[in-house]
């Protein structure tokens, strides 16, 4: 019977590492160079696209304006990029080929200032590694071409003109197994279109032409030319390459702060898709996929993006070499910032300011440039919100309870106003408030609105539709508005401004307190988390074990239902820590309050309340989407109008 010790002892099928022959275990040694290339390869060279990318980088840094993209099988039988760029001499390029040779740095200062697209000197070595790779180029003074073939080192003259001609042939030729790994030649190419397409939106001064088995792909002509300005250029250029409506349906974006320049432009919330293939990011004209720009563009969104969709955006960040390190991955797509937080404040800043101003009055200006228009708030700043102006007083007929339509205005301007409101400046109460000779040609008691008045981004008020939206009438044609959703906006923002720049939320003590049964959680988190309530206006006590009772609310929100109120800031505070909770989770619990404030759906509205409200979208910031990211207003054009008609045909 064999022994506990025996069950353990080691076998011969089954040796201990001591056992080992001497002669199995390898002396270290120098790895050749072609194995060092291909290794490295394995880093730079992905795909068709990864050597595309490479190639381009160094078209772009020889100085080039003119590109030509030339693909077979989707790239992976042939890749050629020809370029006018200065070209490399005769005696320069057989070094060109050989591994760390490059021209663009020479000691640890031009790394840690890098200012060109390549600097690793890597990309061509790798890529002849695993490829049948020819080089061909001339410099200006150079009479002649010459082509070296990188297998076999031949070098002959050729003729070409000034400019250079990488040609990359059967790639992967001599690692099989990694290009068993590749996809169908139509997703290799479309690879190798997009990769084109990312340096193509960073340089409007280069013109792109991508070519496959023969024909023409895609072209993009230089759009920058002497005398005009870049951010014109780069407009035209984000048309040719994204398409005209892409750039039709987003905001354009310039903020210099300090030694950081952020430009380009950013997409409207409506247009956000379910996948961020539509977001590109330059820092010193390298596309990168960065965290930090990420995190900061989404959180400038958060207010106004509907669930989980991704925003549309392509971002220039102009910064001092110095203050980036582009040395952090093999395919230089990564970057790391000296300041990431500066980075990320200024970036957050920069879109905010853009999507902030409302697009009525944009929509009306474009709409009637010989009119003026009420101006819209200045980007990046609170607009001052005084009280409502009702504009004439014209009745809709047999409006239910219309009896009651004073009290209801009254109610209104208490729910919009805050406490304390500061007078508007004389030159925007100018702007808000009807001509004086305007409101008298107005007849208080007409049918319907006078249509002849002062122009208005969202046009006056026609109707209300089942209680839930606004008919207006603007130059443009029909505006329709989900009055929920715009009021929401409306005391977010208003809960917004009054909680960065008064403190405390004002408050408004209930002259009965309502009670309501809380659950033990509800319980928990009204006395942990009293302090928090305070500042947020909100008064919640104990009234037994089982019940709390609300006896202040916001003053904003004084006409709103206290216990739902209640119930959902409970809910906030209790998802999220209690030392972090009014820097995390305010904008969360203010949009939750101005949900429940704001004016709910079947609520008759008279004219003078709806064409309130419009005027207070018009003066809000970010009023063309709710708290949820919802649009709260569309525009039906007098063409969209008479389509569905067949007026004209």
């Amino acid at each position: 019977m064999p022994t506990i010790g025996a069950v353990n002892a080691p076998t011969a099928s089954h040796p201990t590492p001591s056992s080992l022959p001497a002669q199995g275990v390898r002396p270290i040694r120098e790895l050749p160079d072609e194995l060092i290339s291909q290794i490295a390869a394995g880093e730079v060279v992905e795909r068709p696209a990864s050597v595309l990318r490479e190639l381009l980088d160094n078209a772009l840094d020889a100085g080039a304006t003119q590109i030509t993209v030339r693909l077979l099988a989707g790239g992976v039988r042939l890749i050629a990029v020809e370029d006018n760029g200065s070209g490399i001499p005769q005696a320069e390029l057989a070094l060109a080929l050989r591994r760390h040779a490059t021209s663009k740095i020479t000691n640890l200062h031009d790394l840690e200032t890098v200012a060109t697209m390549g600097f690793r000197g890597e990309a061509l070595a790798a890529i002849a590694s695993v490829s049948e790779t020819a080089l061909l180029s001339r410099p200006a003074g150079q009479s002649s071409a010459f082509l070296l073939d990188a297998r076999t080192g031949e070098l002959r003259p050729v003729a070409r003109n000034p400019g250079t001609t990488v040609e990359v042939k059967e790639l992967f030729y001599s690692t099989p197994a990694r290009r068993k790994f590749l996809k169908s030649n139509a997703t290799e190419l479309a690879h190798c279109i997009e990769a084109v397409r990312r340096q193509a939106l960073a340089r409007p001064d280069v013109a792109f032409e991508i070519w496959h088995e023969g024909k023409l792909q895609e072209q993009w002509r230089a759009t920058l030319v002497p005398g005009q300005e870049g951010h014109d250029a780069l407009a035209r250029r984000l048309a040719d390459v994204l398409r005209q409506d892409w750039v039709a349906s987003s905001l354009a974006l310039q903020h210099p702060e300090g030694p950081l320049s952020i430009t380009g432009r950013v997409g409207l919330p409506d247009t956000a898709r379910p996948r961020g293939d539509q977001q590109f990011v330059y820092v010193n004209g390298r596309f990168v996929r960065d965290k930090v720009i990420s995190h900061a563009v989404r959180s400038a969104y958060e207010d106004v993006l509907h669930g989980q969709r991704q925003p549309n955006y392509a971002l220039y960040i102009d910064i001092d070499p110095a203050q980036v390190d582009v040395n952090v991955h093999p395919t230089k797509i990564e970057v790391r910032f000296r300041n990431s937080g500066a980075v990320h404040q200024a970036v957050r800043h920069a879109v905010e300011q853009a999507l902030a101003a409302p697009r009525a009055g944009q929509a009306s200006s474009a709409a009637a440039p010989s009119t003026s228009a009420a101006p819209a708030s200045p980007a990046g700043s609170v607009a001052p919100i005084g009280p409502i102006v009702p504009i004439a007083p014209a009745r809709q007929a047999r409006m239910p309870l219309e009896e009651r339509a004073g009290h209801r205005v009254q109610d209104l301007q208490r729910l919009w106003e805050p406490a304390k409101v500061a007078p508007l400046p004389p030159q925007t109460a100018a702007h808000i408030a009807p001509p004086a000779s305007t409101a008298a040609t107005l007849a208080p008691n007409a049918s319907s609105p006078d249509l002849n008045g002062p122009v208005w981004p969202l046009g006056r008020a026609l109707a209300q539709l089942h209680g839930i939206y606004i008919l207006a009438q603007n130059d443009a044609g029909l505006v329709l508005v989900d009055m929920h959703a715009a009021h929401e906006r409306i005391v977010y923002e208003r809960l917004k401004a009054q909680a960065e720049h008064a403190g405390p939320l004002a408050s408004q003590n209930l002259l009965i307190p309502t009670t309501f049964a809380a659950t033990p959680a509800e319980l928990a988190t009204a006395e942990d988390h009293a302090s928090t309530l305070t500042q947020l206006g909100l008064e919640i006590t104990a009234f037994s074990a089982k019940t709390l009772a609300v006896r202040s609310v916001p003053a904003a929100l004084a006409q709103g239902d206290a216990v739902a109120l209640a119930r959902s800031v409970l809910a906030e505070l209790a998802s999220h820590e209690a030392s972090t909770v009014l820097e995390r989770a305010r904008n969360p619990i203010l949009a939750s309050m101005a949900c429940h404030g704001a004016v709910r759906a079947n609520r008759a509205l008279t004219l003078e309340e709806m064409n309130a409200l419009l005027r207070q979208m018009e003066r809000t910031e970010r009023a063309d989407q709710c708290n949820h990211g919802r649009p709260t207003w569309q525009q039906l054009s007098l063409q969209e109008l008479d389509a569905l008609f067949l007026r004209g045909r």
